[in-house]
């Protein structure tokens, strides 16, 4: 189980990065919005450049 979420996070840290992101800011970011984000605006919370 500890080696998934080592990889998940790796994978995310990756993806931020390639997209021009701090990943911990990006992360922290995600977290403070997901409980009140709408099912319709999910896709803010994705780390791509154009957001």
């Amino acid at each position: 189980m500890d080696d998934a979420g080592s990889r998940a996070a790796s994978g995310m840290s990756l993806i931020a990065k390639a997209n021009g992101l701090d990943p911990h800011v990006w992360l922290s970011d995600v977290l403070a919005r997901l409980p009140t984000a709408k099912a319709r605006d999910i896709d803010t919370l994705l780390p791509l450049r154009n957001h």
